[in-house]
Formats: C-alpha cells, structure tokens, sequence
C-alpha cells in the first residue's frame, strides 16, 4: 500500500503505511500478552479513532512490545516514520514514582520476507529514544483535551527487500493514535534545458543522489548536465546545461522553431535574430536567410551580413580617342550611399538640450555603420556648425543656448561611404528660468538650518555623555576622545548599518557589495544546503587577479520576496565586514537567473563537526588559539555595533591554516512564547542551549549575551563538538541555568578556561566580561602556558534537571549495571581490579583515576567521566547541595 503526495516545494511523498487509512484494529504484533491493548476510543471532537495503548506505570521493569506488519520498501533507500501519541504525565499519578516513565523505544529490523510471528528482541536495532513534547493529567481527561504529539525519525540505510517497525514500552502510559511511514523523491523536472526523471533520496539524512539529465528536443549538450536530489526531495544547484540546436531559440524550458523571418545559425543560449536587411527566411527554423531577388552576399561573408546590390550605371561618361588610345572618364554612380534620412523629429526640449529621433533610411545598401546629426543656430550655417555621432536612431544634442532656434539636419553612413544629409528641422530651445525665493521662502530656508545645528549639537552633546547606552552595550575603548596638539577630537569609528531599514534589499546590496559577473563563477560541485538553497563549491575569476577557491551560497528556485530580501540582506550585512576572523564576502550576483552569493571558501568547513572528527588531536594551546580567533572576530563585529544573535561552534568556519571565522549573519529570529521553544527561523529552529538568560526571557540581545553565546562555544571547543547539556530537554535547560545550574568543566580543561566559562555565564550581563577582555585574557594564557597546566575537570557540580532517559540511577545499583548503561561493559574487570566496589567510590573518581585503570580511549574516558558528572549533579540535585560525595 502507497499513496502519492505533492509537498509545497513540490517534493513528492509516498506513504508506504499509514494507519489513519486502516478502518479498525490494525492487526499488529504485541507482546507480552498484558502489555499493548487495541482499543478504540473517540477523540476530543468524537471521532472514533483506533488506538494502541499501554499503562503498566505501578509495576517497574517493564518491556512491552509493539510490532508492526511487514512493510515493502518500494525501492527506497531512507524512509520516515510520522507518529502521533499522547502521554501521560507521571507527576499526575500519585504513588508511581520510580516506576513511571514519559519515554519510549522506537526499533526497526530489516528482512527479505514476512518473518509472520517468529520476530525476536536482538533482531531489532533502536532508532531513538522518543519523548513528548506535551503530556496531559487528568484534568485533561476531565476535559476530554488531546493534547497530541507528533514526532518523526528517518530511518535508514535500508538495503532489504522489507522492515518492521516496533515500539518498546519501559514503564510509560502512552497511546500510539497513528503512525505514517513514506519516502521521499525528488519530482521530475526540465532545468537548463535538460530533462530529469524522478529520483529517490539517498540512504542518509547528508546524502547527495546524482541524476544525468537528458537535452530536450531540438537541444545538444554544451556540458553534461546533472542535478543532486537531496535527503529532503529537493532538487539542488543544476551543474551543466544543453543549448538550443541552430534555428531554434528557449521559449518556456523547450526549444522552438524560429518564426517566419527570423533565423539562428548555430546552437547555443542567444535567441533567433530578425533577417538582415534585404534578405528573408520562408521556412521555419531557418538558420540563414537568402537574399531578395537582385541583391547578394559574398561566400565568405557571416549569416548576420547585410545583402546588398551592385551600384547603378556610372554617370557622365566621356571618351576620348587619341591614335590607338581610347580614355574614359566618368563620376561615380549615384546609387552606392544609403538613401536619405526622411522623417526626423523632435523629441523633448530642454533648456540647453534637444532629445531627437529618426528613421532607418529605406535603403541603407549595407550594414549602417553610424548616423551624423548636423546643427547650428538658425541663420548662423556659414559662420560655424557642429556635428554629433549617434549608433541608434536616437540622439541628445547638448551644450546648447536657450530661447534659441537651432536648425538639425541627419544622414547615415555604411561602408560604402555616407548618404545625403535630410530636410532641416528647425527647434527651438526652452527659456531660461530665474532662479526666484519669496520672503517665507528665506524664512523657511533659515529654520531649517537652525534646526540643524541644534540637532547636530544636541548628538555631540548626547554622545560625549553616552546618553541611553547600559555598559553591557560599551566597550572599554568606545566613545574615546583625544586631545591633540590642544584640540580635542571625537574618535573616529565605523557602525554597522542594519540592511532592513532600506525599503529595498537591492539598493542596500549594491550600496555595500560587489556585483560578480556570473560568467567569472565557475561552480565545480554541491557541498551542502543551506537555509535559503544549496551550497556549492567553485572557482572564482576577477580581471587581472588569480583564479580562487570560493564557496557559493544560491536562493533556492521559486523563492518568494521575503526569502529574496533575507537572502540579500545577508550578503548587506557581510559586505560591511573586513577582519580575519570574520567571514570574507567576494560579491554577489544578482542580474542572472540565479542568484548567488560568492564568499572565502573554508577548507574544513563547521567548527563543531570538524572538532568531532578530530576527538583529541589537539593541544590545549592550539585549542585556546582557536578560541582567541573567534574572539577577536566578535570584539571586531561588537565594536561595528553589530549583535550576532546566534554565536555556535556550527556557525564558526574553519580555513586549511586552522583559523577560525565567524559566519551566518542573515537569520530572522521569533523567540516563540512557549518556554520549551526556540528561536524560529525559515530553515527550521536553533536549540536555546547557546542562549543567554535574559534574550529567552525578555529578547534582550545585546553584545553582553553574544558574550554568554561564547562562554558555550568555549565549552563546544574544550569538549571536541560535544552537545552543551547533552540530552536534557530544552524546558530542562532553561530550568536549570534558572537555578544557577552551569555546565562543568570539559576533560582536561585548564581551570583558567573554565573560569572564563562561569564569569561568561554571569547572571548579571552587566558583570560579564566583554570581548576586548576575553581577547586580552586569551593572549595572557597564550604567552603563559603553565596558566594552562591545571585542570578543573571535576570542579564546580551544580544543580541540573536531567532527562530522565539520559540516566535512571534507580535502575544502577552496581558497577556492573552502571557500566552496561553506558554500553561500557568490557570495562568491568577494570573497575574491580582498581578496587570500584560500588557507586559511591565511583562518584569519587577523576580523569587520573579513570586512566590508572588502563582505559586509554578518549571517546571512552571522556563518555565514563561525563556519566560520573552527570551522577553527582544527579544526587546533588536529589538530596541537597549538602550531600557530602
């Protein structure tokens, strides 16, 4: 069973199960008997609605499961599982704590064939750990208000002929109201004249499907053309492209014939041209036109020449005989020059200008090469005229006197020399106007200025006092000023210039940014997606200067206005930017048919992933070198004014030389008024992890809260890209730094650095440091390494609200348990050789203490000494800060 559907951005669909279509029990797989019940039940609006539910929340250990039918795959690679549940919150049911959960298992296991009931456990592979974003208690119930939640999960590679999907209940009570499972593919589509079938995504969430396409009809290939289809059904930036053969021209993504009277002689983008004079085309899809009758083309002349005719008979032959000896003598013909101009006319007067326009002549006789207008003031011939070259029939003759009649006469010239001037056409020029101001003119005029200079004053005024300015919006070195030879002198200083405050986006782009020719750009392969369309990599060539690596970010086909000027304005604010460690904006290009955006190419692209992918490499001198970049970028991106808004290691770019670049500056954020929200925006939402108290609260953004943004990319950095509060929820992250809960040092990180977090993470913005002290404090522990030398990794526990699926400490009461929970099994022999006999001498631990147990992997030490941190804040946070561990 499938079902095909169109999303807004044209992405098809297909559903291979979708329970909402199933009339009654859907016929699945439970176990243990006393586990899921079916049950039908009616909705909120009372609608019948079929159910599987299970609420075993008085009984611990449970390990309910729900099994579906075999589903077909239908050639897909990923598919996605759409469920709708409701849950129950534990809170609301007296005596269940310690065996309630609001969590549950989602599992897959693939096979060639329907397994029927003979289907175990181990066979299945976990998906994820699924919790609702919404729980209801019992005066929902009383209300009869389904507060219903609906999460999805990708799943794959899937590389069998089928799956099944299983849920596993550990303790929840939980409805499962409908569950959707589809693929997606990218439509078919014509794009630069190449048509491409539908494709099916890849087989993961970043890969890239690439698609040859085929030229349309009356088309050849100019580069083989190919399109990307990526993970989300959409096509990305067309490499490659066909051209119209000769005697065709693009019309609507096909080729079509030229009309009667048009030709084209040979293939490419440019459109059928009108017949040179004198000759035609009688056929369709011409591509050259034959002369008229009694005019000709040389063999060697090019299809775009002019047809012409021999000259007429020369005039005023005389011969002569003298002996044996004939002479001739004659003028020239008098058909060889065009024919004369005949109707020119005024088009607009001005006071020292004349706008005219004109005819071709009827007989050019040749390619008209230019047209030379004659003028002089009416009477005045003999004395003095002038002459003007113009290429078209249009010319503006300046310079001139007003209230002055001048007469203009115009002729044309083609190789074969020039035609007769045309009949005079006499015009006269407008009068001069006196420049003339009344009295309440002046007076107006003098208001004015004086309103001025007391504006003026009054900022000068406002400024020497930093009026209206909190010191969490200041720097130590704003607002100087100098004394100089006697003088005082304000300091001069750059401010950024917001690009929405312009009506139109273009204007403020092609004020600060350079506009690239998109024939200089040469895009070479697709490297990612962005928010507003794809990213690409390419080469970029200006004139006179080396051909450079760049990366380019493009809008996306089919974009509406507001995605245009976000787009934009992006590129507005990037322009403004000159630093090293702030994204470089080479130009842009927005006079073609796809808009792009040309910026520095970094090598090793995000911070985050690019840290992760190098788990433990680095010193911590290089780390803080990382980190003194990034700090530098933003004391210079403070001093313009300018507020980030959303500093993250996923937002830092990296260079083959390691340095580090601030980027991403075109959101749009809509903090939501839910306190579990994030900051919304049109590609999707950014976790409020990296946030500052007081912006999630109140949307204050200021460069005191891109300060708090930093304190977390420090920890992002001394982590190697692991995740800022792990997988507590976003309610519970808000909570917990409420209550003074902040993250604990990294493995190995220096006391210093993990200072420098806390006093980032200040309650108060006012009694953060700002950048220009971060940078200087960087600098000091750079030229002072052994600053750096002691560690802080198990200072400082604070108070966390955990995600009760990250670690349930009721269901540890060994070693031996704590480690399977933590899938570190193999490490149980370890830990009773080094005499760990129980939890409590656990919690003691240090990194020193978990390397002289022989474990030697970092990923590993790192991931025992986040568990024990995590069982500390766990007990401090239970018992009291007066638990003595």
């Amino acid at each position: 069973m499938w079902e095909k559907q169109r999303g807004a951005c044209s992405r098809i669909t297909l559903n291979l199960l979708d329970t909402a279509t199933i009339p009654g029990d859907w016929g699945w797989l439970t176990y243990p008997p006393h586990g899921w019940d079916s049950i039908n039940e009616m909705d909120e609006f009372y609608s019948p609605i079929h159910t599987y539910q299970v609420c075993n929340v008085m009984s611990p250990n449970q390990n309910n499961w729900l099994r579906t039918n075999w589903v077909q795959r239908d050639g897909a690679r990923r598919v996605y599982a759409e469920i709708k549940f409701t849950l129950r919150d534990c809170n609301s049911m007296p005596g269940v704590l310690g065996t309630c959960k609001e969590t549950f298992n989602l599992y897959y296991m693939e096979s060639d064939r329907d397994l029927g009931t003979s289907t175990r456990e181990s066979q299945f592979m976990k998906i994820d750990t699924i919790a609702a974003d919404e729980s209801f208690t019992g005066v929902d119930l009383g209300v009869r208000r389904l507060k219903l939640n609906t999460e999805v999960r990708g799943v794959g590679p899937l590389n069998r002929r089928g799956f099944y999907l299983a849920f596993q209940d550990i303790g929840a009570c939980i409805a499962i109201v409908s569950v959707r499972v589809y693929y997606k593919k990218c439509p078919s589509m014509v794009r630069n004249l190449a048509a491409f079938s539908e494709a099916v995504t890849g087989a993961d969430s970043s890969s890239l499907v690439e698609v040859q396409g085929e030229c349309v009809g009356h088309s050849e290939e100019r580069d083989t053309p190919k399109m990307y289809c990526s993970a989300e059904g959409e096509w990305l930036v067309p490499i490659g492209k066909c051209v119209c053969s000769a005697g065709f021209e693009e019309r609507s993504d096909s080729c079509v014939a030229c009309d009667l009277g048009y030709y084209k002689s040979s293939p490419g983008d440019q459109l059928c041209s009108k017949c040179p004079p004198f000759s035609h085309s009688d056929t369709l899809a011409a591509q050259i036109c034959e002369c008229d009758t009694n005019y000709y083309r040389s063999a060697n002349d090019p299809p775009s020449t002019a047809c012409t005719r021999p000259p007429s008979a020369p005039v005023n032959l005389i011969s002569s005989v003298n002996g044996t000896t004939v002479t001739l003598e004659w003028n020239p013909p008098r058909d060889t020059a065009p024919s004369q101009v005949v109707v020119i006319r005024k088009e607009k007067t001005a006071q020292n200008s004349v706008t005219l326009i004109w005819q071709e002549p009827d007989q050019p006789n040749g390619i008209i090469l230019e047209y030379e207008i004659k003028y002089f003031e009416k009477d005045k011939e003999m004395q003095s005229y002038s002459t003007l070259k113009s290429k078209d029939t249009r010319a503006i003759v300046t310079g001139l006197k007003p209230s002055t009649r001048y007469v203009f006469q115009v002729r044309a010239r083609t190789s074969a020399g020039c035609g007769r001037f045309s009949q005079t056409v006499e015009v006269e020029t407008s009068k001069e106007i006196a420049l003339r101001y009344d009295t309440m003119t002046i007076v107006w005029i003098c208001l004015t200025l004086i309103t001025g200079l007391v504006v003026l004053l009054t900022v000068l005024i406002c400024k020497k006092r930093h009026c209206g300015y909190s010191k969490a919006f200041q720097e130590s070195d704003e607002e100087k000023m100098h004394y100089q030879n006697g003088q005082i002198t304000l300091a001069e200083s750059k401010l950024y210039v917001d690009p929405h405050t312009y009506e139109d986006p273009c204007q403020a782009v092609h004020e600060f940014a350079r506009e690239i020719e998109a024939s200089r750009i040469k895009i070479e392969k697709i490297i990612g997606s962005g928010e507003f369309g794809e990213v690409c990599y390419g080469r970029l060539k200006l004139p006179g200067k080396r051909e450079i690596p760049v990366a380019i970010k493009t809008l996306k086909v089919g974009y509406n206005e507001k995605q245009r000027r976000d787009f934009l304005s992006e590129a507005s604010i990037m322009a403004q930017f000159d630093h090293p460690n702030v994204i470089h904006l080479e130009g842009v290009v927005t006079r073609s048919k796809l808009t792009m955006i040309v910026t520095e190419y970094m090598e090793n692209g995000s911070l985050d992933t690019f840290l992760r992918s190098r788990d433990g490499h680095f010193t911590i001198i290089q780390l803080v070198g990382l980190l003194r970049g990034i700090a530098s970028g933003m004391k210079y991106l403070s001093d313009l004014g300018y507020v980030h808004r959303d500093l993250a290691a996923r937002n830092i770019l990296v260079n083959s030389n390691l340095v580090c670049k601030v980027s991403d500056f075109g959101l749009s954020r809509i903090l939501e008024d839910d306190p579990n929200a994030a900051y919304t925006t049109t590609g999707g939402k950014i976790p409020i992890r990296w946030t500052a108290p007081e912006a999630i609260t109140y949307r204050k953004f200021s460069s005191a809260s891109d300060v708090w943004s930093y304190g977390i990319v420090m920890w992002e950095v001394l982590a190697y890209g692991e995740r800022p509060y792990w997988n507590m929820t976003n309610r519970d992250v808000i909570n917990s730094v409420e209550e003074g809960y902040r993250l604990p040092a990294p493995m190995g990180c220096p006391t210093a650095l993990h200072q420098l977090m806390l006093d980032c993470w200040q309650r108060d913005r006012n009694e953060r440091p700002r950048f220009s002290l971060i940078v200087s404090i960087l600098d000091k522990l750079i030229r002072n390494p052994e600053h750096l030398k002691l560690s802080a990794t198990v200072n400082r526990i604070g108070h966390p609200r955990l995600d009760r699926g990250l670690f349930d400490i009721a269901s540890c009461a060994t070693v031996d348990d704590w480690l399977d929970s933590i899938k570190l099994g193999q490490y149980k022999n370890n830990f009773l050789m080094g005499g760990y006999r129980s939890l409590g001498m656990v919690m003691r631990m240090n990194i020193d203490d978990i390397r002289r147990l022989g474990i030697s992997l970092i990923g590993h030490q790192k991931k025992i000494l986040t568990s024990i941190q995590i069982m500390r804040a766990h007990l401090i946070n239970t018992l009291g800060p007066r638990m003595h561990l």
